[in-house]
């Protein structure tokens, strides 16, 4: 049988060359939307479910991908929101937005999985995070950071606790993607980034180890860090 992924944050961006990947590799995806009627008509094959990180929906996700399907083998977190500031001067409304999308609605969509991810025997958690949770490179990214650091610690704690039940997480972790969300950001040139297809790739293959070769972090850069 097919097996089957959530995929948060799959309409642009990583996200959604992360679920070109998949399909092309014959996973059956549920993809959470803000606004599933916008949806390509690509995805009419697949599930396509409202989904928004700041109303806590995700149990109603999982619960409609579950009546769909029958199963869910992953669940791969993209969604994903930054805003530039130091620990000290960023706003209390835009520290807790990001605490919210990046930390806590992954957690609640993985809880909302959970039984169907340890019924597979070989459940997976992908969480995209950054080299921004593996390290503090600037002041302006602190906060953020501050909420990475957390996903990176979340995708650990999903692993110790779903690792006899033959769950396995892991986070990826890169700097500058040539996505929106880093033109934003950054002048760096887009054609220097690492690209949304490598990630995806990455992906595929934290997805395809066996519950033997459990990869928890996955760092992956475009330009000379000091340490990866």
């Amino acid at each position: 049988m097919e097996k089957v992924a959530l995929i948060s944050g799959g309409s642009r961006g990583i996200g959604a060359e992360i679920a070109v990947q998949l399909a092309d590799a014959g996973w059956r995806l549920s993809l959470g939307m803000r606004r599933p009627e916008d949806a390509e008509a690509r995805w009419g094959a697949h599930h396509v479910a409202p989904y928004d990180a700041m109303e806590a929906n995700e149990a109603a996700w999982a619960e409609a991908a579950l009546d769909h399907y029958g199963r869910i083998d992953a669940v791969i977190c993209c969604a994903g929101i930054i805003e530039l500031g130091d620990v000290i001067s960023l706003g209390e409304a835009e520290q807790t937005a990001m605490m919210e999308v990046n930390v806590n609605s992954p957690r609640r969509l993985v809880r909302a999985a959970w039984e169907a991810l340890g019924r597979s025997g070989e459940g997976r958690v992908i969480m995209l995070a950054s080299l921004s949770g593996k390290r503090v490179a600037s002041a302006a990214s602190g906060a953020y950071s501050v909420s990475k650091f957390a996903a990176v610690a979340l995708t650990h704690g999903i692993r110790q606790a779903g690792w006899d039940k033959g769950i396995r997480a892991t986070a990826i972790c890169p700097s500058f993607v040539n996505t929106d969300m880093a033109e934003a950001i950054t002048d760096y040139p887009a054609k220097d980034m690492t690209q949304p297809e490598d990630v995806a790739r990455m992906v595929l293959l934290a997805l395809s180890l066996p519950n033997t070769a459990s990869v928890a972090e996955m760092s992956v850069s475009c330009k000379a860090e000091p340490n990866y």
